[in-house]
């Protein structure tokens, strides 16, 4: 399974005057459903639980049980530390640095990376019809053999 790397705040969370997103719990419950999930934000290194008990504060019940399945990264500097590039990805954040972009293209992954902006109306749907586009450019047209 694809592994997508989530960020909070200017994602799942907007910056100014604090709620959850546009079509937040919709979107938690379609990136919990289809991706395994890890947390990749300062709410979040090395204990999954404080990223659940900070968005509980804006999330419902149901959206939190769904958020409880989302794996813990460890980093110290730079996000890209809790990546595992060598498997199949996808990073969703509002604001990269630089740097964490140098890393993406040193492991030519940069691809990989998906940009929110909380900004435009209806971003989280545009970001998970992203997202399942880029699934199907990938893996392609499944086809079978008659005599497989």
């Amino acid at each position: 399974m694809t592994k997508l790397y989530l960020d909070i705040d200017g994602v799942l969370l907007t910056k100014r005057n604090t709620k959850s997103a546009d079509s937040g719990a919709e979107f938690v419950e379609f990136v919990t459903r289809h991706f395994d999930c890890y947390w990749l934000t300062t709410h979040c290194k090395g204990d999954a639980q404080t990223a659940v008990r900070y968005l509980s504060r804006y999330y419902d019940r149901d959206s939190l049980d769904k958020l409880t399945k989302v794996k813990a990264t460890d980093w110290q500097t730079l996000k890209t530390e809790g990546i595992d590039f060598s498997s199949d990805f996808y990073w969703i954040d509002d604001a990269p640095f630089e740097s964490e972009r140098q890393q993406l293209i040193k492991n030519q992954v940069v691809d990989r990376l998906i940009i929110a902006d909380l900004n435009r109306e209806n971003e989280l749907m545009k970001v998970k019809d992203q997202l399942l586009t880029l699934a199907k450019s990938i893996t392609g047209p499944q086809t079978r053999r008659a005599d497989a």
